[in-house]
Order: structure tokens, then sequence, then C-alpha cells
């Protein structure tokens, strides 16, 4: 069955992150067609659709791995029927084992085919891999930089050690799952509840200072929000500092007021 029967044009990619190269591509088509793979997403799934108005088609790549570029060509021509223009970036690879490029697909469709050459942002190239590395050893503002936008992070609110609200802070804890994690540490951040945005303050590593497991936890700045349940999500604006054990409790909660302080620097 067509995805389709109006669509005329498409870009093609993985999309993961949609950032600034992505949107190059975006802006010349009608649709995007994703390339939908398993873990270690910027974006996870659907939620690429959060960063663009265009219609989003999946297809997974384990669906589609043991096609030949020949198959796969003749695949999108008959989900798309009126297809008449496709968009690729330069390195844009396709087909069992890789076997066709952006030239191959020139050849093999009969329509338009626009190859976008690579987009750099102070020098540097526009790839996810490049920002997922920025994001993993905590350059937030240099991953930010080259998605055009905050990275983003969304989680399940979750039950905590219960020792935030008692003795340091009051803190959400969140279960993330599938995106990529910024280095352990603490960040300036803004967290978008069910109840709106905020300022705040967040953490993501193995607690060393208390039980040693993994947390990821956001404390909002200046409001006491009460219970929260839900969805939330995290935008990443700075890192502040590493990961580090603590002596005692007390020593924790100084160094956090210093980190609601440093944060509050950052946000402005």
């Amino acid at each position: 069955m067509p995805y389709n029967n109006s669509l005329t044009s498409i870009a093609i990619g993985s999309f993961d992150g949609i950032h600034i190269a992505h949107q190059t591509l975006i802006d010349k088509a009608d649709a995007l067609v994703i390339i939908e793979r398993n873990g270690g997403y910027l974006t996870p799934g659907f939620k690429r659709s959060y960063f663009t108005s265009k219609v989003c088609c999946f297809y997974h790549f384990d669906v589609i791995k043991g096609l030949t570029p020949e198959d796969f060509v003749a695949k999108l021509q008959e989900d798309f029927p009126l297809l008449t223009k496709i968009v690729v970036g330069y390195d844009f690879h396709f087909g069992k084992n890789k076997a066709g490029d952006a030239e191959t697909l020139k050849r093999l469709f009969s329509g338009e085919v626009e190859i976008v050459q690579e987009v750099s942002v102070q020098g540097v190239p526009v790839h996810s891999r490049t920002i997922k590395a920025y994001v993993k050893e905590g350059n937030i503002e240099m991953a930010n930089a080259l998605l055009g936008r905050r990275y983003n992070l969304e989680g399940q609110v979750i039950r905590g050690q219960g020792l935030g609200k008692k003795q340091l802070v009051p803190t959400l804890n969140l279960f993330v799952q599938e995106y990529v994690l910024p280095k352990e540490g603490v960040y300036a951040t803004v967290t978008t509840t069910n109840t709106g945005v905020y300022h705040s303050v967040s953490f993501l590593g193995h607690r060393v200072s208390t039980d040693g497991s993994y947390a990821v936890e956001t404390h909002i700045l200046e409001v006491d929000l009460g219970e929260v349940k839900g969805l939330v999500q995290l935008d990443f604006v700075s890192f502040l500092r590493d990961n580090k054990k603590f002596e005692s409790l007390d020593v924790l909660k100084d160094q956090i007021t210093i980190d609601i302080l440093s944060a509050k620097k950052a946000l402005g």
C-alpha cells in the first residue's frame, strides 16, 4: 500500500537528531523517509517528528537491509507513486552492503535526484556521530550549535532514594531509555513538565556519594512543583562540573548550593 498518493518529493536518511544539515535536506522535500535502527539515538523513533512539520515515513533498517539498490528504488516508487524528486546527502548509501550511493540513485531513479553537500558550523562538519561525541564528552554548547537547538531527552518520573527532599534538595528522578546520555556530571538545564517550563539544574551519573546507582535527576529552580507524574523533558544548556564523591551529605549539600548558583548564571 502506498504511503501517500500526493507526495512528489522525499528526503531520505536516518535524520537522527534532526540537526542543521538535516534541515537543509528537509527544506527541499515534501516528506522525510527515515531509516530507523535500534538504539543509541540523539532523537529516537517518532520523536524526530517533533522537530519538523513535514510528513515522516519510517523504514526499519532490518526490513530493508537485504534489498538491492534496484529493489530499494522500486519500493520507493511503489510507496510513493507520484514521486518525481529525491533529496539525499552527499554521503548517502543504500541497498544491501551499502552497494548504492547518491550517484547510483541518480542512475536508477527516473526523476530528479538532488544531492546536498556537506554542511559545517564553526568549521566543524555537521554529522550525527560528531554531535553524539560532543554530547558524550559533555560539550553541550558545541552539540547544541550543530543541532541548531538544545539537546534534549525525555524520561518517565520514577521514585528516587528519598534523600533529596529530606536532606538535600527535591529532585525529579527520571527513567530514560534509548537516548545518547551526556557525560556524567551536573548541567544547567530547562525542564518541561505537564505544568510548564522551568529553569533547572540536573545530575546524570552514578550517585557515588550515596547508593552508587545510576540516576538522571533534575532540581527545579525557585519553585516547588510538588508531586510530578508522567513524562518530563530535559533540555541541556551547559555543562557545570564533573561527577565526584563527597565525604558527607553536608558537603554534598554545600556543593549543590554552588551548582544552583552556577546554573542560574548559565541560564541568565
